[in-house]
Formats: structure tokens, sequence, C-alpha cells
């Protein structure tokens, strides 16, 4: 079973079918129990088969977002960890990549607000980089949570 395979039957066990809006939701719904790490890995089946310029910068944000987040999840578990420990300058810079993927974007996108995320995304860069790489903001307490517009069609 490849990868693809995997995270289609991944993405029906969470009772969703497999039709790209329900790998989009998907990613909200692990984004928002904070599994980052598999909310990347299901939007990235939409970011490798995207054919439009600007859907999959958008895919490639929010995938560079969660990808922030685990670093930040690992090193607040695991601070004393060699790796984990870490993970401050790692996280920042995808912050950044990902800010500099929504540049351009409307006010929303996809159903996605995101001047919003913008802010989220901001928010936790400039807490890491303002506390000089030594402390992580982030917490189960302080993770964000995003949601789609009521009404928003995800294509």
């Amino acid at each position: 079973m490849n990868k693809r395979e995997r995270i289609s039957d991944f993405v029906r066990s969470m009772g969703s079918a497999s039709a790209d809006e329900d790998y989009y939701a998907a990613f909200f719904s692990l984004w928002n129990k904070r599994r980052y790490y598999e909310a990347h890995d299901v939007l990235e089946q939409l970011w490798l088969a995207e054919r439009d310029p600007i859907s999959a910068r958008f895919y490639q944000a929010l995938i560079q977002a969660a990808g922030a987040f685990v670093h930040l999840q690992k090193n607040f578990e695991h601070p004393s960890h060699p790796k984990h420990g870490r993970r401050l300058r790692p996280a920042w810079r995808l912050f950044e990549l990902a800010l500099n993927n929504l540049d351009d974007l409307p006010e929303v996108f996809r159903a996605l607000n995101i001047v919003s995320l913008r802010q989220i995304l901001v928010r936790f860069r400039d807490e890491i980089s303002g506390s000089d790489y030594e402390r992580n903001p982030w917490s189960p307490e302080t993770a964000p949570h995003l949601s789609l517009s009521l009404g928003g069609h995800p294509g």
C-alpha cells in the first residue's frame, strides 16, 4: 500500500469519502485536534496533485504552517531532548515560508480566512524570535484552531 492509499484509508476512517474536499476538511479536523503531522500528510496529497499554482501555493502554506506546529509541539513535549529542544528556529523558518506563500491571496481563500491565519502565524513567529528563540509559545492551551467560513465552498 502506497502513501496515498494509506492517507485515503485514514481520511475514510474519519468518516469521509475520498473526494478532495474531504482531504481538505480532514486537514482542519486534524489541525484542531493538534495532530499536525497527520494534517500535513493529508493535505500533502492535494498539494502534490494540484495544477493551479495559486491553490498549490496555498496548500503549501498550510503544510508549512502544520510543520511549524509539529516543531513547536515536539519542543513542548520534549524540551530537553537533543533534537526536539532545538526546534524553535526551524519552526520560525516554516512560519516565514508559510507567510510568504500566503502573500497576495484574497482575504478569504477556499473558505479559509487568510487574514486570521496570517495573524496566527505572525503571532507565533514573533513570539519565538522575540524570545531570542528561547521560549516556545505553543502549548495545548494556546494551540490555534482553524475553521472554514460557513457556507463557503472549499474548492
